[in-house]
């Protein structure tokens, strides 16, 4: 009997990885399955079908990068379609990326595309339309989500949806030391895409300047995610030592943290650093975004404070706002001034310190991090 095949489409970094490790799940629960797709290398090592390498070019940031990338994107969307259409696999598996896989899913029901469609990782539109959410129920088979609150909102619009836990949590499991933190050691992460460093990263720089005026024996280790980043990085900041592949290390070293918004404040959280979270996009993106986004705050750990202290007595309506966990420093807001002062309050205050690190750790617990990818194969196999 032929295995099924799976066409799964990722678009980032972070989603080829999640994507590799639910791929690497199914094959061990179905051990002749077959993949194809779009993604970056992980996923490429799996694939026994047609696949396309794309994420160095699709992980774009903000709305200004899509529209210049727009002819781009076209053209790999109606490949994409082609591509499903010939290969006529038993379900298309969509990795988070939303801004492309929901118009996909989309397209695919309205072109009779007859098998499953799953998505695994869901998009956030609780945070900036949630009016989406019954529309999507339209067209998807198959919702796999990471935060225990999105579960219900999905269920009420007639969408099957399964809490699977968070995947990039497990996969932080073995990257756990039992190491000291260092007591004068700040960790500074501006993530991992070249405009993210190019706006933020002079912005810690700086208020690693004034951190040291106040307290000259702190130290700075900076994260890049690449060489080439932590070559533009030292350039930016010849006095402060840049590190690659050691941003997990360092945030189990550093006794506080200086974080992007994104991924990184997760990792953060589940490693207990004590930080704060600091975030600027293109003026345009940030004015549109403002006006639809529908929560209070930017990180998802106080975004899961809200709902666990404020949850709604309807799942079809936010929770309401509680008191940050984590203190965002947004757009204009992020000045190395007020950076500076949040970080040298964490520094001089081992209470605060210790309280942040227990709440951060409670929070991420949540997640039920352990067995997420093989939950989400189970999910995959039931649904196929």
């Amino acid at each position: 009997m032929n295995q099924p095949l799976l066409w799964f489409v990722a678009g980032e970094t972070s989603g080829d990885a999640r994507a590799a490790e639910v791929m690497r799940a199914l094959r061990e629960a179905r051990p002749g399955i077959r993949f194809a797709g779009s993604g970056g290398p992980a996923m490429r090592a799996l694939a026994d079908g047609p696949f396309d390498e794309w994420t160095d070019r699709a992980a774009v940031l903000g709305l200004w990068d899509v529209l210049r990338h727009y002819g781009y994107f076209r053209g790999k969307f109606r490949e994409s379609l082609r591509g499903i259409a010939s290969a006529r696999p038993s379900a298309v598996v969509l990795v988070d990326y939303p801004g492309f896989n929901l118009r996909l899913a989309k397209a695919l029901r309205a072109s009779g595309f007859s098998g499953k469609i799953l998505y695994h990782i869901s998009p956030q539109v609780w945070a900036w339309n949630r009016g989406r959410i019954p529309k999507m129920a339209k067209f998807l088979d198959l919702m796999l989500c990471v935060f225990p609150f999105e579960a219900p909102m999905y269920e009420a619009s007639g969408l099957h949806t399964v809490f699977v836990g968070h995947p990039l949590l497990e996969a932080l499991e073995g990257a756990r030391t039992a190491g000291v933190r260092e007591p004068s050691l700040v960790g500074l992460f501006p993530g991992s895409r070249e405009r993210e460093v190019k706006r933020l990263f002079p912005v810690m720089a700086a208020a690693a300047t004034i951190i040291r005026q106040a307290a000259p024996g702190v130290r700075f280790e900076a994260a890049a995610a690449s060489e080439p980043l932590a070559r533009r990085m030292r350039e930016m900041a010849p006095e402060i030592e840049v590190t690659t592949g050691s941003a997990h290390g360092l945030m189990q070293r550093a006794s506080a943290g200086i974080v992007c918004s994104g991924t990184a404040t997760l990792e953060a959280a589940f490693f207990g650093l004590p930080y704060c979270l600091v975030y600027k996009i293109a003026w345009l993106t940030f004015e549109i975004g403002r006006r639809l986004v529908d929560v209070d705050c930017l990180g998802i750990v106080n975004i899961l404070n809200n709902y666990a202290v404020n949850p709604p007595p309807d799942p079809r309506i936010p929770a309401r706002p509680a008191p940050h966990v984590v203190r965002e420093f947004i757009q204009d807001a992020a000045t190395p001034e007020a950076v500076a002062a949040e970080t040298l309050r964490l520094l001089g205050d081992a209470d605060a310190r210790a309280a942040l690190s227990a709440k951060l750790l409670e929070i991420t617990s949540s997640l039920d991090a352990r067995g997420a990818s093989r939950r989400a194969a189970a999910a995959i196999i039931a649904a196929i």
